[in-house]
């Protein structure tokens, strides 16, 4: 059975991600969807639990994918988890350069895992968590780039934050 794993951190799931969890399900046996946990070096908006229940709203009708969150290198993570595949997402040549390194190191790390590449369709070759958190925080209209079932909790995050800030 080839069971791939989809790590990110999807803060928040863009209609991007989501096409590349749909178009994984149809190549692959099982996909595990690998929300990454708490980082130094990123400044998530939504929790680990927050970002995992977005996806699984977001999935459900997908018999053969899960969700699940990690700590640690995915490597190490994948191969206790039976996986020889992890999945990227690439929007454009900028992101090769630093997925290229990152599978390099990944393969180097574990030579069973293989890395696969799976170019996102065009309309979302823009799209990014970050670029939709840009929008959010300035009032912006984010509705063609995020699934329905989560828009109201970016609302509701943003809200939180500017009441935040004024405090």
């Amino acid at each position: 059975m080839a069971l791939a794993i989809y790590p990110g951190s999807f803060d928040p799931v863009t209609l991007g991600h989501l096409d590349i969890i749909f178009r994984s399900s149809k190549v692959f046996d099982k996909v595990i969807v690998a929300v990454s946990g708490e980082s130094r070096s990123k400044n998530f908006w939504f929790s680990e639990i927050e970002r995992c229940d977005f996806i699984t709203r977001c999935i459900h009708h997908m018999k053969n994918v899960e969700v699940r969150a990690f700590e640690g290198l995915i490597t190490d993570w994948a191969a206790a988890a039976g996986a020889s595949v992890l999945v990227r997402g690439l929007r454009a040549v900028s992101d090769f350069e630093y997925e290229l390194k990152m599978a390099s190191m990944n393969r180097r790390l574990n030579p069973e895992i293989e890395t696969v590449f799976m170019m996102t369709r065009t309309k979302y070759s823009f799209l990014s968590s970050s670029m939709v958190k840009e929008i959010a925080s300035y009032d912006g209209q984010v509705e063609k780039f995020v699934p329905a079932k989560i828009l109201d909790d970016i609302k509701k995050k943003q809200e939180e934050r500017k009441n935040s800030d004024l405090s």
